[in-house]
């Protein structure tokens, strides 16, 4: 791959998905656009370039995007945020909207891939809620890479893959999948209290909020700062006052944006 395509290629990245590619990563991207090469039987990247830039473009980059964006998670991923979630953050969320007269409940799961993430905080979301009464409870989980949307949906995942869930939570709400016992199917309760949606964090968003809570973790590492100035403050202002947001642990909001407050280890809350 020459300077020429990788300079080209990382600036598609850059305007499609924020992800700001450094020159040692090059050897990375090759590999991944290899995938969609092989498809296409192109034996070198000048053509796939083309593609990218032609009129037949529009069908492509979102093929592009799932392979080139990284998808890493596991359940209770950083597993503090979830005893932060549990503990303190979901206690408060009730009574405060207990006293606003509202039994509503909104966090998003922001970068979800393939939903590791929601279904680890929709099963904590269950717990806290149980004996309350009904809740109108909702998570919203979107992924740039529709292939992560498409499996999360489905909510079956490999029965290693269940490790990290606390013995009790797999146990009211995961079960041996009747086809395949090396598989996992989330209960149905669970499943239905997640949405998934595709979705471009750069691009116009469908929902207004207000949201309890966002996840947003190990998603900004990738973009440059002025990048997340403008996401941060775009959360902030679908946030309720109070709300509370997660963020990867080698993330940080410190000079990026002054509307939340640290209250804990890679976790902020909305203050303005």
């Amino acid at each position: 791959m020459s300077d020429r395509e990788f300079n080209f290629l990382r600036r598609v990245v850059k305007r499609h998905t924020g992800i700001a590619l450094a020159d040692y990563k090059r050897n990375m991207l090759y590999r991944r656009i290899s995938k969609r090469m092989r498809a296409l039987n192109m034996d070198e990247v000048k053509p796939y370039c083309e593609l990218l830039s032609g009129p037949k473009a529009a069908g492509e980059i979102p093929l592009f995007i799932n392979v080139v964006t990284t998808n890493k998670t596991s359940f209770f991923r950083e597993a503090h945020h979830f005893d932060h979630l549990a503990r303190i953050a979901l206690p408060t969320f009730i009574d405060e909207a207990a006293n606003r007269g509202s039994r509503r409940l909104r966090i998003w799961s922001a970068g979800c891939s393939s939903g590791e993430e929601p279904y680890s905080i929709a099963m904590i979301l269950q717990d806290s809620l149980k004996g309350l009464g009904q809740w109108d409870a909702k998570i919203l989980a979107t992924d740039i890479d529709t292939n992560m949307v498409e499996s999360g949906q489905q909510g079956l995942f490999p029965a290693d893959a269940m490790k990290p869930v606390p013995a009790p939570l797999r146990g009211r709400y995961a079960a041996p999948n009747s086809g395949d016992k090396s598989q996992v199917r989330m209960a149905t309760s669970i499943r239905s209290s997640i949405v998934f949606k595709p979705l471009n964090l750069l691009e116009a968003w469908p929902m207004n909020g207000p949201f309890d809570s966002i996840f947003c973790r190990n998603v900004v590492i990738y973009f440059d700062k002025p990048t997340q100035r403008i996401l941060f403050d775009r959360y902030a202002d679908i946030m309720r006052m109070g709300s509370v947001l997660y963020i990867g642990h080698s993330e940080s909001l410190y000079g990026i944006t002054e509307r939340f407050r640290a209250v804990g280890q890679s976790i902020y809350q909305k203050i303005a």
